[in-house]
C-alpha cells in the first residue's frame, strides 16, 4: 500500500495535537524537513515538545515555531545560530532540557530499538547528570539516560519511495535516520518519490519502510545558513 500523501498538510491533519512530543531530523539547516514544519506551523497546535539536535535559525525550520509560540519544551544539544531560541530560553519562555550530541543520538536510537533506557559516562560530574541514576562498572561511574519516543517524527529524505524506504544525501543525513526510528508516527519528505511500482534498490536504503508510516514530495529545496567560497588560485 502506497504511504505517499498528497501534501504536508494532509500527513499532519490527525496526528498532530497540542501537547504533542515531536522528534525533527536536521542539522541547522541540513536535511531539515522545511514543508513538514511549515504545515506544522499552520496547523496552529501549541505547547509542543520539540526533540533535535538544534532549532535551526531565525526565520528558518524550526525558528518559525519559536516565532510563532508554538514549542514549550525542547530537548537538544546546541543552542547556537538562533538568536531567538537562546533569548526565549534566557527569559524562561522555554524549558530546554540540554543533552550532549551523542547522548541525544543514542536516546533516539534506544527509543526506536525499544530500549527504555542506557548508562553513559557522558556528562558524569556535570549539570547534566543531575537528578539521574548513575551505576558503577568496573570502578567507573556511569549515569541512566532515558530513550526517548515521540508521537511525531518528522524528517527529510532525499529519494523515497511509495513504501516509505529512504536514502539521504551526504551530511543531510545527520539525524534523520534515528528521528525516524524513534516515532510512533514517522514522516518523511523526500525531494524524490519514485513512481508507483519503482523501489529504491534495497542495498541502498538508509532507513527501512517499517519505520515511515507516510512520505510527502517536498516542496521546498535545500536551504543554507551560510555560503562559502573560496577563490582558486592557478
Amino acid at each position: 500500500m502506497s504511504k505517499l500523501y498528497a501534501s504536508a498538510a494532509e500527513a499532519l491533519v490527525d496526528v498532530v495535537h497540542d501537547g504533542a512530543t515531536i522528534a525533527v531530523g536536521g542539522f541547522g539547516l541540513s536535511g531539515t524537513p522545511f514543508d513538514l514544519i511549515a504545515a506544522l506551523r499552520d496547523s496552529g497546535v501549541g505547547d509542543l515538545t520539540i526533540v533535535s539536535n538544534n532549532l535551526g535559525i531565525d526565520g528558518q525550520g524550526l525558528g518559525i515555531l519559536l516565532e510563532n509560540g508554538q514549542i514549550s519544551n525542547v530537548i537538544a544539544s546546541y543552542v547556537g545560530e538562533n538568536r531567538l531560541f537562546a533569548q526565549q530560553f534566557l527569559d524562561g519562555k522555554l524549558n530546554v532540557e540540554f543533552c550532549p550530541q551523542g547522548t541525544l543520538a543514542e536516546r533516539m536510537r534506544a527509543g526506536g530499538s525499544g530500549i527504555p533506557g542506557f548508562y553513559t559516562a557522558t556528562g558524569v560530574g556535570t549539570p547534566v547528570a543531575e537528578g539521574k541514576p548513575t551505576m558503577d562498572f568496573d570502578g567507573k561511574t556511569y549515569i541512566l539516560e532515558r530513550g526517548i519516543t515521540a508521537d511525531i517524527s518528522l524528517v527529510r529524505a532525499h529519494s523515497a519511495d511509495r513504501e516509505g524506504n529512504l536514502i539521504y544525501r551526504l551530511t543531510a543525513r545527520n539525524f534523520n535516520p534515528l528521528v525516524a526510528m524513534c516515532g510512533k508516527v514517522t514522516i518523511a519528505d523526500a525531494l524524490h518519490v519514485l513512481d508507483e511500482g519503482q523501489y529504491l534498490d534495497p542495498s541502498t536504503v538508509m532507513t527501512p519502510g517499517i519505520f515511515v508510516q507516510r512520505v510527502v514530495v517536498a516542496a521546498t529545496g535545500p536551504q543554507f545558513e551560510n555560503i562559502n567560497t573560496r577563490q582558486r588560485n592557478g
